[in-house]
């Protein structure tokens, strides 16, 4: 029997009008390349092509029941796939382009593979902020699904080595753009019965709880002020990218909370607490969401058997960096 995801060689070009006309090329023919955006490296294909679609989940070994995100140019190609309310609304002109997804319900004539919402009648949306991706999708002219490029479940890329190690010889090519900026995937929120926070990301909880007691006096908007957060699985359907315990996870096992490391563990440390790798030597949160999961494959190829990482705390992007820390610690 032939193997359905044979080996092959894959590419790294640097960013560029090149790398970027090759990319579409590939995309053109149904293939899927590795490409930054300002959160993680993403694993991008032609959301409108079930075959290319399925060579993500083939890549990445994806289960099939977990949605994609689907990228656009902005704000009138996302109303083309997706009924937007008013809230929605006002979330995208606030945080758009930006590390924010919108689950919506996907318009009948969208277009979109039923891949892409794993048979959900909702759509995954976002509008990216990152040059590269940005690129892609003008070269391309297609709306793009992109989850992060690596094995599923394994720790999320922030580089292009972490995509080559994770996913060399499964995809024809990587655009190398350097170190992404947020360092955590979007911040995923549903408008559907209230402002629903169904996963934590570098759009942070206060900055949404903002946005909308400003618009406290427009009308409807007494309901849309309540935002609670709801990023766990409910019964046995995910709802959105991102919501599985087991998650963003390190081959070893991860402590969380430690001030100090134990015999054969590898310690990242945060502010006051030093480690043999540290997120923030200031404490500063945003440089700790940049460089976390950087450091987790650091640790990962340490020579130590077991990993523990200091403290951190929940407040502004610290609630999405627990998110992230919380799953890679599930087994």
């Amino acid at each position: 029997m032939a193997n359905p995801n044979p080996a092959r060689t894959t590419r790294t070009l640097p960013y560029g009008a090149a790398a970027i006309a090759t990319a579409a090329q590939v995309i053109a023919a149904g293939g899927c390349v590795a490409v930054p955006t300002e959160t993680v490296y993403g694993l991008a294909a032609d959301a409108t092509d079930s075959a290319a679609v399925a060579g993500i989940y083939a890549a990445k070994g994806r289960p099939s029941f977990n949605p994609l995100i689907v990228h656009v140019s902005d704000l009138a190609a996302a109303q083309r796939i997706a009924v937007f309310d008013e809230a929605a609304l006002q979330l995208a002109a606030a945080f758009w382009p930006g590390p924010l997804t919108l689950v919506l319900p996907v318009k009948p004539d969208a277009g979109i593979a039923a891949l892409v919402t794993a048979g959900l009648e909702t759509v995954a949306i976002r509008v990216p902020a990152h040059r590269a991706m940005r690129a892609l999708l003008a070269a391309s002219g297609v709306p793009l699904a992109a989850p992060s490029a690596n094995a599923s479940g394994a720790i999320s890329p922030t580089r292009a080595a972490h995509v080559v190690a994770s996913l060399g010889g499964r995809i024809p090519l990587v655009i190398d753009d350097g170190a992404t900026e947020a360092g955590v995937e979007s911040t995923i929120v549903s408008t559907a019965g209230g402002i629903r926070i169904l996963r934590e990301g570098p759009i942070t909880r206060e900055q949404i709880e903002a946005l909308f007691s400003r618009e406290s006096g427009s009308p409807g908007s007494q309901a849309q002020r309540s935002v609670t957060l709801d990023s766990r699985v409910r019964g046995s359907t995910v709802t959105a990218p991102g919501q599985l315990d087991s998650h963003y996870a390190p081959n070893k096992p991860l402590r969380l909370g430690a001030r100090e490391a134990r015999d054969d563990e590898w310690l990242i440390g945060f502010g006051a607490i030093p480690g043999d790798d540290t997120l923030s030597a200031t404490g500063d949160l945003t440089e700790a969401a940049a460089n976390l999961f950087d450091a987790l494959h650091r640790a990962d190829a340490s020579d130590r058997a077991t990993l523990a990482i200091a403290p951190i705390p929940h407040t502004g992007i610290g609630a999405a960096i627990n998110d992230r820390l919380r799953r890679a610690a599930h087994r």
